[in-house]
């Protein structure tokens, strides 16, 4: 069987036709540079638009992209079917858009945990472009989730997240959320494990065409309740009995 890569590229993409093909590229490039080898999972959402086409397209040329396809079930499980596919030592997870630069990524292999997340809110990072509403959005939802479920955790949503291959076995196989809340739960079940959680601050641009909207937004909230809930009813506490706690 081939060696494992140094890295793998998990990126969710659901009807991203007018900008995969770049995204791609730029991350082609971008790998090339910070990691000695590395693989890209594109795990289609069920699109109806050509993104498979594109995605496949690009594998046919370069073996190191590889496509997922899969019936529209979210953000959430795509990711999750990504990563739980995804062969690499560390397991990085980018929007379509990269409204984060892939030059960012050295940041989070440095940081020395299981577990690095993009952070717009840490010290020094830079937030570019975001609408007035959408902040206070971003603001409100986190602000629900320090107080319920991630004291201490000052953004969960930028989509920009990095994992050690343990940290995914474990945390990965016990999610059940799909939204895109989806990010609170493994944080929650990282946190309940043991892993190290590290914020890295980070450039962000907003993008046009982004794929949240109020109505997912507002879901989002109840899935944070979800979490709580399914904790409290012990839904969690199958996939942890018995697993290596980190040191």
């Amino acid at each position: 069987m081939d060696t494992p890569p140094y890295l793998s590229l998990v990126i969710p993409a659901f009807n991203e036709s007018g900008r995969l093909l770049t995204t791609l590229q730029r991350c082609i490039a971008r790998l090339d540079e910070c990691v000695p080898s590395w693989e890209i999972l594109v795990v289609d959402d069920g699109s109806r638009d050509s993104t498979r086409d594109i995605a496949m397209e690009v594998a046919g040329r370069d073996g190191r992209v590889r496509l997922i396809p899969a019936a529209h079930g979210g953000k959430g499980a795509a990711v999750r079917r990504g990563m739980l596919a995804a062969r690499g030592r560390w397991r990085f997870f980018a929007d379509a858009d990269l409204s984060m630069d892939l030059s960012q990524l050295p940041d989070f292999l440095a940081a020395g945990a299981d577990i690095a997340i993009a952070s717009r809110e840490a010290k020094g990072a830079q937030r570019i472009g975001e609408p007035l509403s959408r902040h206070l959005l971003g603001r409100l939802f986190n602000l629900t989730v320090r107080l319920v479920a991630l004291p201490g955790i000052r953004d969960t949503q930028c989509g920009y997240k990095l994992f050690s291959d343990r940290a995914v076995q474990q945390l990965f196989a016990a999610a059940r959320i799909d939204g895109f809340a989806f990010d609170v739960e493994i944080l929650f079940l990282a946190r309940r494990a043991g892993f190290q959680i590290r914020e890295v601050p980070v450039t962000w641009h907003h993008r046009p065409g982004s794929r949240v909207r109020l109505r997912a937004g507002l879901a989002a909230f109840l899935q944070v309740v979800q979490i709580r809930w399914n904790d409290l009813l012990g839904r969690y506490d199958t996939a942890f009995r018995g697993a290596h706690r980190p040191a």
